[in-house]
């Protein structure tokens, strides 16, 4: 009997939740979902929107998360206040100030700086020189999205350079401060793995093995990840697809996991369909044929933005979620400093 209590304990400590000690940082498919997204408190929603700017960069398959941030506003009724945003500039009070296809033009003479798998280290000096404009002296937060990671040095080039970049520009960074050369505003940086590719996910260098270099990283250091592989691979009742392609398609599965969800649910309840720009036409994310992927990016880009803001998963929890519903998801490990970015550890 004497060790009846500690082990029940024991057993009762493996089974809580790990998310909040695991995956505080990582947005994948578990965070990916409408229930999550309208669980955040609002003043968090309200405190990004109103407070971050965000300069994002890409080709095709980054359009999932874009074209989904600017569709979910005509989703349900007060999400056009309480997700508006722009594309562009100028910034407007109220919407989520969002610069779409920021940074390529300020690669260096000679690199193309479109996304992270043209060059593998483009992304390096053409952050520097954006953030070095002072035209972009307000931006706060910067994405930017692989083509295929397939084959790329993730360990060589991506996690040394957005390290780099973390410590000229983050938070106490070298390059924060009102010196010659130093901007006064410091800059969260978000990482993201690669999209799946079908049958083609595993091994030494491919989607599954980069994403996992790409989100243990993250998890060591407490970076945010937008994790694109984890989101394409997971159906919505959580099952995971290893042979999926980045549509939701999937042999294993006999089909099309996305659009078999899509068609059995209510658009305008359940899910809604993209768009190109705030307001703009319909259209599905790049290399998709359905709306849910780039759904699920968008709730997962706003999972993170309101974690930049603040947001504790593990202790704000009161009744004024984002559809004024009390709960209480997973998430942190511990609280998060406002000041007004999330200081990284």
């Amino acid at each position: 009997m004497r060790c009846a209590i500690p082990l029940f304990c024991t057993l009762f400590c493996l089974l809580l939740p790990t998310r909040g000690r695991a995956d505080q940082y990582i947005a994948d498919h578990t965070v990916a979902t409408q229930a999550v997204l309208r669980s955040i408190p609002r003043r968090y929603i309200d405190r990004a929107r109103n407070t971050l700017h965000i300069a994002y960069q890409h080709t095709s398959h980054g359009t999932h998360v874009s074209y989904g941030l600017f569709g979910l506003p005509q989703f349900r009724s007060g999400d056009d206040v309480l997700f508006a945003i722009t594309d562009g500039g100028p910034a407007v009070p109220g919407r989520l100030d969002f610069y779409d296809y920021a940074l390529a033009a300020y690669h260096a003479p000679g690199q193309d700086a479109s996304d992270l798998s043209r060059n593998e280290t483009a992304f390096i000096q053409a952050t520097r020189n954006y953030l070095d404009d002072p035209a972009n002296a307000a931006i706060n937060v910067v994405m930017w999205s692989w083509c295929s990671i397939s084959g790329h040095n993730v360990r060589g080039n991506y996690l040394p350079g957005m390290q780099t970049l973390i410590d000229e520009y983050g938070p106490g960074g070298t390059r924060i401060g009102n010196g010659p050369g130093q901007r006064a505003t410091p800059v969260t940086f978000i990482f993201m793995t690669g999209h799946a590719e079908k049958n083609n996910n595993l091994g030494s260098g491919h989607p599954r093995d980069q994403a996992r270099l790409i989100t243990d990283y993250c998890r060591e250091h407490g970076y945010f990840c937008l994790d694109y592989y984890d989101i394409d691979t997971h159906d919505m009742a959580g099952h995971y697809w290893q042979d999926a392609g980045d549509n939701g398609d999937s042999d294993a599965y006999g089909g099309n996991f996305y659009v078999d969800w899509q068609n059995s649910h209510l658009e305008g309840v359940d899910w809604y369909p993209n768009r190109k720009i705030p307001g703009g036409p319909i259209t599905f994310g790049a290399h998709n044929t359905q709306h849910i992927t780039a759904n699920r990016k968008a709730y997962a880009m706003w999972w993170i933005l309101a974690r930049i803001a603040g947001w504790n998963p593990d202790k704000d929890h009161p009744g004024d979620s984002a559809d004024g519903a009390s709960s209480r998801p997973g998430g942190g490990r511990h609280t998060l400093a406002w000041a007004p970015l999330l200081l990284h550890n």
